[in-house]
């Protein structure tokens, strides 16, 4: 085996638990959503086997990693990954006349999530509480909103900049016309 192969091999089992950790899934979630059995993963990730080609599609498909991505030995610091804005996952069925455009990468869902969020007129997009102690900061793109969080009501306008709780009943409404913010969505560790 070549000294590529073998650092492949030694850097897989840290690549693959830090995936599933960064997505908060125990070893039973994982082994679920992927087919393969829950002591096979738990060895993969101690190193202590190798996994077959089609063991690791499984693995990363349930994980949502990128499979090339999860072997790649180039320095990730000298590189910049772009997302064509006609890539960019787009959600059009949550809330009323609005579109939620996905701008994190799926390993950080639970976590650290980033939005783009396009309302009508009449657009509104109501949440459930998130975890406890989640919190969003939101700023106004386009147009003007009123945010809700729990009982606390703010109206906000282009360039401002809003901070709440998101671990209760929260929403984010549209004023007056079409509005257009940035969201993102921070889950406390």
């Amino acid at each position: 085996m070549t000294d590529g192969q073998d650092s492949i091999l030694n850097a897989l089992p840290l690549r693959l638990r830090q995936a599933r950790k960064a997505q908060g899934l125990s070893l039973d979630a994982i082994a679920n959503l992927s087919g393969v059995s829950r002591s096979m993963v738990s060895q993969i990730e101690r190193g202590e086997s190798s996994p077959t080609i089609a063991t690791l599609w499984n693995l990363t498909r349930a994980l949502n990693v990128d499979f090339a991505g999860l072997l790649d030995q180039t320095d990730q610091g000298d590189r910049v990954d772009v997302l064509k804005a006609s890539e960019v996952p787009t959600i059009d069925n949550m809330g009323q006349g609005c579109r939620i455009a996905i701008l994190s990468p799926p390993e950080e869902a639970g976590g650290h999530e980033v939005y783009d969020i396009t309302f009508q007129s009449v657009g509104m997009l109501t949440s459930q509480p998130h975890a406890r102690g989640a919190v969003e900061q939101l700023a106004v793109l386009d147009g003007r909103v009123k945010v809700t969080s729990g009982t606390a009501i703010s109206e906000i306008a282009v360039g401002d900049t809003a901070r709440y709780a998101a671990d209760v009943p929260h929403e984010i409404a549209a004023i007056g016309g079409p509005a257009r913010v940035f969201l993102i969505v921070k889950a406390t560790t």
